[in-house]
């Protein structure tokens, strides 16, 4: 009796063995769930891997975001300017840098963090050159960096130095306005500037400057930001403005400190 009970004791499937048996069939539902989603993702087409959008998204877009200003109809409102003419250039320039939508009411629009990628602007910027045609993107030998830098230097000092200061390092304004440096600026955004005029600049056309001109002057900024320093005290690179500051302050400084100690040690 005692014999038999002890071989059914033995009989009995262990807890452990009842888990691990749990566990493999979880496994195996796995590797096969998971094969099996490999294999359909792999027969997709590769369109399926990037949305493309629309004229119709970049509508939909530009009413939630923009229209509140701008109008449903593009036309402006108290709050905002007409967009016609303004192009899809100038969609692309203001809300790639965060310029647009506006923060705030002020002076000028700051740059902030983007809010969209870079398919939603370039959608709302299709809307927008759909319903009022302008300035567009241009031909990728502009923007290849490959001018004549010493022209376009040339070009910028004559042109544009005034306002962005002749190292591109910005510069203020009347009325709490300013012009952007440019250190940072891509070679799509100087084109877009010069055609569109964003903010307080004037527009550049092809009667002031040729679009050999533009690429002159985008080659001269991307050449002056990759440009390596070779040493010394940059003092902002502004130029004899900074120069002659920190002569006057310390140079002129140590003379008197100089002229100073020498009195004193005479007495």
């Amino acid at each position: 009796m005692a014999r038999e009970k002890k071989r059914r004791s033995n009989g009995r499937r262990s807890p452990l063995a009842a888990a691990a048996l749990i566990g493999a069939g979880l496994l195996i539902t796995g590797g096969i769930y998971a094969g099996a989603s490999a294999a359909m993702a792999a027969t997709e087409t590769p369109t399926t891997t990037k949305t493309q959008l629309t004229v119709a998204d970049g509508e939909k877009l530009f009413q939630a975001n923009c229209a509140t200003c701008h109008g449903l109809d593009l036309q402006g409102t108290e709050n905002g300017p007409s967009l016609y003419g303004v192009g899809e250039l100038s969609v692309e320039f203001q809300v790639a840098t965060g310029r647009m939508p506006l923060q705030m009411q002020g002076p000028q629009a700051p740059q902030k963090p983007v809010q969209f990628t870079q398919d939603q602007i370039e959608a709302m910027g299709a809307y927008v050159q759909s319903v009022a045609p302008g300035p567009t993107y241009p031909e990728d030998e502009i923007l290849d960096g490959e001018g004549d830098v010493a022209h376009g230097a040339e070009l910028f000092r004559v042109n544009c130095a005034m306002c962005h200061n002749v190292a591109a390092a910005g510069g203020a304004l009347t009325e709490g306005k300013y012009a952007p440096g440019l250190s940072g600026t891509s070679a799509l955004h100087i084109y877009a500037a010069m055609v569109t005029g964003p903010q307080n600049m004037p527009v550049f056309g092809d009667m002031n400057l040729s679009d050999e001109d533009k690429r002159d002057i985008i080659s001269a900024l991307l050449y002056q930001q990759e440009e390596v320093q070779i040493g010394g005290f940059t003092l902002g690179s502004l130029g004899p403005v900074s120069e002659g500051l920190f002569i006057w302050i310390f140079g002129i400084g140590a003379l008197v400190g100089a002229t100073v100690w020498i009195t004193a040690k005479s007495n």
